[in-house]
């Protein structure tokens, strides 16, 4: 959890617009859910994802279907705790997650961007993928290829 925590302050500090805030509270909702933790099993990514998806919706005011990191982390969370349910090993939970990230990121495309820097291109934003979306697939897909 500390390194998590450290992390997520680091982000906050130093990246700029909006990501480095959205993923610094990632980064500290997920030490906060596995604070004191050594070692971390399959309801540990749970509440570590369920954690993070809603700092992310508090900090960035989002919700699903407004073409922003939700999308992707929504359907993740989704397919984290069905394979936690069917008692799949970290592996398959995380190659689970990933892949659910990914359906979540390329269902942005045709979507209108009502949130953040996207929101600006109006109409245009539509048949773009989310750099949101995109970048939280990367780090779960990351993950699931690391520890997988």
């Amino acid at each position: 959890g500390s390194i998590l925590k450290t992390v997520g302050t680091t982000l906050v500090s130093t990246v700029g617009g909006a990501s480095g805030p959205l993923y610094g509270t990632a980064f500290l909702r997920a030490g906060m859910a596995t604070s004191g933790k050594h070692e971390l099993y399959e309801s540990d990514i749970v509440s570590m994802l369920e954690a993070t998806l809603e700092g992310i919706k508090v900090r960035g005011k989002a919700q699903l279907g407004e073409k922003t990191m939700v999308d992707a982390l929504t359907p993740a969370l989704a397919a984290a705790k069905e394979a936690e349910v069917q008692n799949s090993s970290l592996s398959q939970l995380l190659r689970r997650t990933s892949n659910a990230a990914e359906g979540g990121m390329k269902s942005t495309i045709p979507m209108l961007a009502t949130k953040g820097r996207a929101s600006y291109l109006g109409e245009r934003s539509i048949g773009h993928q989310d750099p949101g979306a995109t970048s939280s697939w990367l780090i779960l897909k990351t993950l699931a290829d690391t520890c997988g």
